[in-house]
């Protein structure tokens, strides 16, 4: 399916302005959901909106958004003064300084999206992508979106720019309030420290090498599930009692052990052991299990996510 853009924007700077498309960046792979079932008749539940006043059902036609400006006191808003809000909006990213690539911290990252060029602004736009790139640079911006001002972050990618929403200092925490305990390390603790590090060291970050090994356990479990086979905890293993290691020490039987080299995932199918051949799994093979349904992905930004019900994935 072809990228769909959710808003167009104007990329300003001085006298500049780069007539932009704004596309979500990334979508949401969740985990395993499982819903809520009525254990008499195993059907599944639902959630319904019950008004405390007089105990109806309201539907969703029947619902109004309020704001509350005092305690228990609510102005209620129609969807035409909701769009009215929306709409006096700018419209604009506008760019308030330049600042070096690596200056804003990754803490204060939030959600990327990419920024496309519109109609007869692909020139400015190649034109910004390379001057930051040869400077070293990305922008820091104000965008309002949705009813709230971002200051965002628009850096250069390889194929595009790219805009981040940033957090703001106080929706950050102080790692300061933790209280982590202040220690003396050693010169020689450190050099083996380093050695370590330089030995699970690699060139650069590949995303695609990596996969989610518990969704595909309990998918696994699952489908065992539908075949009609019981799902057992698998024996727990003693974990010894904490104690006192000699640092050192252990820094150097790490050394002394190579890193794997990261494999492909193998299919399900061939990472069966041999414990696997149990009576009742061999029965439940022989027997095709229902065509489990695909894990639904989290509603993104490009579509409004349905109102939600007890027993969707949490």
């Amino acid at each position: 399916m072809a990228a769909r853009s959710i808003a167009s924007m104007t990329l300003s700077f001085g006298l500049v302005s780069v007539p932009v498309n704004v596309y979500t960046a990334t979508e949401s792979k969740s985990g395993v959901g499982f819903n809520l079932m009525h254990k008499e008749c195993g059907t599944r539940l639902k959630q319904q909106y019950v008004c405390p006043h007089d105990g109806k059902v309201v539907e969703r036609a029947d619902m109004v958004k309020g704001y509350e400006f005092e305690k228990e006191k609510y102005v209620i808003f129609e969807k035409s003064e909701l769009d009215a809000l929306e709409a006096s909006a700018s419209h604009t990213i506008d760019i308030v300084s330049f600042v070096p690539t690596d200056a804003i911290d990754p803490i204060y990252l939030d959600k990327p999206y990419y920024l496309a060029p519109d109609k007869r602004g692909g020139k400015p736009y190649r034109l910004l992508q390379e001057a930051m790139k040869d400077s070293g640079t990305c922008a820091v911006a104000r965008w309002t979106w949705k009813g709230k001002q971002h200051m965002v972050q628009v850096r250069a990618g390889n194929d595009g720019l790219i805009l981040q929403t940033l957090l703001y200092a106080d929706e950050v925490r102080s790692q300061a309030d933790i209280g982590i305990e202040e220690t003396d390390i050693q010169p020689t603790e450190l050099q083996l420290a380093e050695q370590l590090i330089d030995q699970y060291r690699v060139d650069s970050y590949d995303a695609a090498a990596y996969k989610d090994e518990e969704k595909e356990r309990i998918l696994a479990e699952i489908d065992k599930k539908i075949a009609g086979n019981k799902i057992t905890a698998a024996p727990a293993i003693e974990q010894p009692g904490a104690q006192v290691i000699d640092l050192v020490e252990a820094l150097r039987a790490s050394l002394k052990k190579k890193p794997a080299a990261e494999q492909p995932a193998a299919p399900r199918a061939a990472r069966k052991t041999a414990s696997t051949a149990a009576p009742a799994e061999e029965a439940a093979e022989a027997t095709p299990a229902p065509k489990r349904r695909a894990v639904r992905r989290a509603a993104t930004e490009e579509q409004p996510a349905p109102a939600r019900k007890t027993g969707t994935k949490r």
